[in-house]
């Protein structure tokens, strides 16, 4: 049986009233506190399991999307992306997807505050991307390119000052 909010954060200011003197004023602020920070935790984990179960977009969802929408990067779970305009969730974000909301990857990007090179997939896909592109020395490869066409450019520049 799992403990209810207020049994937890009285365990935990117990602890601390413990290692410290606190007045009762103290501990009532303090048991406030770490209750309402539950609380937020709570609706937190309540909202991922929520759109990882595969839920639709339904009404009560939307409470859960606009949660998600107030900080995007959590959108980018360990194995699903949750799509931001509608809710619906996948393991990478595909430009399909995207314009049907008349958005491109990098307006998407853009409109939701991700970096240019923010993949648009789980953390699980990109990783399993990574690991594959290390073992194929795909970095190596593409440092020798760029030195090999540095080195052509700079042959050119000599070439065109003789």
């Amino acid at each position: 049986m799992s403990k209810t909010l207020t049994e937890m954060a009285a365990e935990i200011v117990a602890a601390q009233a413990s290692q410290s003197n606190m007045t009762s004023e103290e501990i009532r602020e303090t048991l406030n506190t770490t209750f309402s920070a539950l609380a937020q935790i709570r609706n937190i984990e309540d909202s991922q399991q929520g759109f990882d179960a595969g839920e639709a977009a339904a009404p009560a969802a939307s409470d859960k999307l606009d949660v998600i929408r107030a900080n995007p990067k959590r959108s980018i779970r360990k194995k699903s992306v949750l799509c931001l305009e509608c809710g619906a969730t996948f393991k990478q974000l595909t430009s399909g997807h995207l314009k049907d909301h008349d958005l491109t990857a990098k307006e998407y990007r853009k409109k939701w505050g991700f970096g240019a090179r923010q993949p648009l997939s789980s953390q699980e896909l990109s990783e399993k991307r990574r690991k594959g592109a290390e073992e194929r020395g795909l970095g190596e490869k593409l440092r020798l390119a760029r030195k090999n066409k540095l080195a052509q450019k700079g042959q050119a520049k000599k070439k065109a000052k003789a």
